[in-house]
């Protein structure tokens, strides 16, 4: 009768997992249905090529324009800034709580980094909008008057104000981080002892065993979290929409991080509330959000991708 029992039961709980996961599949299906049939109708005035590299963002002009170039440039940059900041420092910090801290120290700091993904996104946007965007207009300043040659760079650090795709990376490398560095650090702890010991009776010191023993074998779990990480940047609203100065306009790549910019989910933020609902304007919006959509799951596939290749190389 037990056997009975629990076999009935562990049925019902693999149809349950089952439905889950059909379920996920279903959803991402129809919100992609969604998007595609409010974006399609822009279309008709604009095609997609004319929309994706189109320079100029101009949604109440005379006609309309609607170029999505400056919109992607200006995500590209604050999610490129993001990670280049945040890789670092999240696999660092994760090298240093798996490998290095006492125990005492690591039962304190890691859950202080995971509590900073807690923190609201509009508080971190409050705190570059008041602090992160001054400062980083004095020091640009401040630079300025140090560094005379080239023409061009001495031009490009005098900010006319601390919105920038600057600031916007490095708000999103903060909230980047925790995701990174909780994901990292229970990939690297996940390493069988093992590995590390072999490597020390090899003669191998405690940072040759840490980058060439541990990071390898955990590099799956590695990429898992930098992806997580990066689609935590792209996906942001609410804080690069306070921070980077929302000027849709195609960036000087010299010196574009010393200028604002507008990513394509601060201008979906921003500009949905205020169009015509079934407006050539609002379906502009939802190709926009399709865009980003695609996007996305193209870093989904690649990650994955890389994971699988990962663990294929790992397990030969």
């Amino acid at each position: 009768m037990r056997k009975r029992h629990s076999r009935l039961s562990e049925r019902i709980i693999e149809k349950l997992i089952e439905a889950a996961g059909v379920a996920s599949v279903v959803f991402v299906v129809l919100i992609f249905a969604f998007l595609l049939r409010d974006a399609l109708p822009v279309l008709k005035g604009q095609s997609l090529w004319q929309l994706l590299t189109g320079q100029v963002w101009r949604p109440i002009s005379e006609p309309p324009l609607f170029g999505y170039l400056p919109l992607i440039a200006g995500s590209a940059l604050c999610t490129f800034g993001a990670v280049v900041i945040a890789i670092p420092l999240g696999l660092a910090c994760a090298a240093y709580l798996a490998e290095v801290a006492q125990p005492v120290v690591r039962d304190v700091l890691k859950p202080t980094v995971e509590l900073l993904a807690a923190i609201p996104s509009v508080v971190l946007g409050f705190l570059g909008l008041a602090v992160l965007g001054p400062a980083l207009k004095w020091g640009a300043v401040s630079l300025s008057h140090i560094i005379t040659r080239p023409e061009w760079l001495h031009n490009g650090l005098d900010m006319p104000t601390g919105q920038s795709a600057l600031a916007g990376a490095i708000i999103l490398a903060f909230m980047a981080l925790p995701t990174i560095v909780t994901v990292s650090e229970d990939a690297l702890a996940a390493v069988p002892r093992a590995f590390r010991e072999n490597s020390l009776a090899l003669g191998a010191t405690k940072w040759q065993t840490i980058c060439g023993v541990v990071f390898p074998a955990a590099s799956s779990g590695l990429i898992a979290a930098v992806m997580l990480g990066v689609g935590r940047a792209i996906g942001e609203t609410m804080t690069v929409l306070m921070v980077t100065g929302n000027s849709p306009v195609m960036p000087d790549l010299a010196i574009a991080y010393f200028r604002p910019v507008r990513t394509m989910t601060a201008t979906i933020a921003a500009e949905m509330g205020e169009t015509a609902q079934y407006g050539e304007h609002y379906h502009a919006l939802f190709m926009l959000g399709l865009v980003l959509l695609v996007i996305t799951f193209c870093v989904n596939m690649v990650a994955d991708a890389a994971i699988r290749r990962s663990a294929v190389a790992g397990a030969s």
